[in-house]
């Protein structure tokens, strides 16, 4: 069959439908995926058309799979949290929803304080267990969309599940279908994609799954969990790594719009933020993320980069409030306890502070020659300096001028006599063996010395 496709209008075949191939021995990928070696990169060279939706947005499992690498939020911290998502998010809902357990009391408890908010955004979504109850549970919490997991790689189906894929789609069906009977939209968690056959089982399920959504006059999210870490962004890249391929086949073969897909990636390999845009650009439209990127392992794909992210792919922010980024990480450090690494981008202590003496020099001339946005205006967060024993003038200049509130006609330059003093003490200190950066404190006394009437007997 041949028909006009309304978003690339073009005329495309559509009449090859896969059907399930029920093999009686996993396909393991031994290939790409000898378990003794690194996994390799494979190439076929088949480019698929990038094809941005319309709309992206962002989702959430800060409180879902980042409650399984940290110990559990309390209720309100989770309500804390919850309230900044809303603001970051913006009225536009850039942030759409957000996954939470319902298994305990303090789940539930932290549930209704979030939905008592009477926020539209983020929407309030859950992950259950597939059983007939937690459904029930939901439906009586008010809970319009749930996550189900539906893994799907022959590692999970037979060494796991220890089904065949006949087996484990049939179960899988009986589950979605208890969400549509529930009058709750399923979101499909098809885990470990990236180890799975693509064509030979992923595909012909997703086929089901649509086409019972069709039955049920309902809508469907279809979740492509990267469960390793595996997938790769690269152009011409093969199956199972390929974003672009497997984004492309649903889309392509099974149908699905790309409002109903949704990317859910791990950072194993680096390439957490990387698959994440490739996704977006190639038409899902939603990628799951978690505040920090703090999940399983190597953590998921971090919300706060993928709002960076969204900017600069759409070329505004629509209505996000960036600064609150900069309020997560001081409640993640402060109240939760959570050290977040110094060089984490737009959240570590030490993002936007520069210890090199010629980089100094060039912020004391236009701060815009060493940083990479007006990180003030943009997250709340003024470009700093560290002094160490490569800080030079410059450094120590721009670091009194940052620590005072010094600027304009009152900033001193790198050539004060003030500076200068404190130049040969701190060049004095690491002679003697020091190693570590000076604290502010250091740098207080030190100023409270050569300058006991404060900072203007040099000006």
């Amino acid at each position: 069959m041949i028909k006009l496709n309304e978003d690339s209008h073009l005329l495309e075949q559509t009449q090859y439908k896969y059907s399930l191939q029920d093999v009686t021995e996993p396909n393991l990928f031994r290939d790409v995926y000898e378990y003794t070696e690194i996994p390799k990169i494979v190439f076929n060279q088949r480019r698929v058309p990038i094809r941005m939706p319309e709309k992206i947005w962002i989702t959430d499992t800060t409180f879902r799979d980042g409650q399984q690498a940290l110990r559990p939020y309390t209720a309100e911290q989770i309500v804390d949290l919850y309230k900044m998502l809303h603001r970051l998010g913006g009225e536009q809902g850039i942030i759409r929803q957000s996954e939470f357990f319902v298994y305990s009391e303090k789940d539930r408890r932290a549930v209704e304080m979030c939905q008592a908010l009477g926020y539209e955004f983020p929407e309030i979504t859950t992950w259950i267990r597939a059983k007939k109850e937690d459904f029930a549970l939901c439906r009586d919490m008010g809970i319009k969309e749930t996550g189900i997991l539906v893994s799907c790689s022959d590692y999970h189906i037979f060494k796991k599940l220890g089904m065949s894929r006949s087996q484990a789609l049939n179960h899988y069906l009986k589950i979605i279908c208890m969400a549509f009977e529930a009058g709750i939209t399923p979101r499909c968690h098809l885990e470990d994609i990236t180890r799975a056959d693509f064509y030979g089982f992923v595909v012909p399920f997703v086929n089901e799954i649509r086409e019972m959504a069709d039955e049920a006059k309902m809508h469907v999210r279809i979740r492509m969990c990267d469960t390793m870490g595996y997938g790769v962004p690269f152009s011409g890249a093969a199956l199972p790594r390929s974003v672009p391929g497997i984004i492309y086949g649903l889309n392509h073969y099974a149908e699905v719009p790309g409002e109903w897909l949704e990317w859910h990636g791990h950072n194993d390999f680096y390439l957490g933020v990387a698959n994440a845009c490739t996704a977006w650009l190639y038409g899902a439209s939603a990628v799951n993320c978690s505040l920090l990127g703090i999940g399983e392992r190597t953590g998921n794909i971090p919300l706060e980069a993928m709002c960076m992210q969204y900017a600069g792919l759409r070329g505004t922010t629509d209505g996000m409030d960036l600064s609150v980024i900069t309020e997560i990480a001081e409640y993640y450090e402060q109240k939760i306890g959570y050290p977040i690494p110094p060089m984490t981008p737009f959240v570590g202590k030490n993002f936007n502070v520069t210890r090199a003496g010629i980089h100094a020099d060039g912020l004391l001339k236009d701060e815009e020659i060493y940083n990479i946005f007006d990180t003030q205006k943009i997250l709340n967060r003024p470009v700093d300096v560290s002094i160490s024993a490569n800080s030079g003038l410059a450094g120590i200049a721009y670091w009194v001028n940052h620590h005072y509130k010094l600027d304009g006609e009152r900033a001193i330059s790198k050539h004060d006599p003030l500076v200068l003093d404190l130049k040969e003490a701190i060049d004095a200190a690491y002679a003697d063996g020091r190693l570590t950066v000076m604290t502010d404190g250091e740098m207080e006394e030190m100023i409270r010395k050569f300058a006991p009437d404060g900072v203007k007997r040099s000006l």
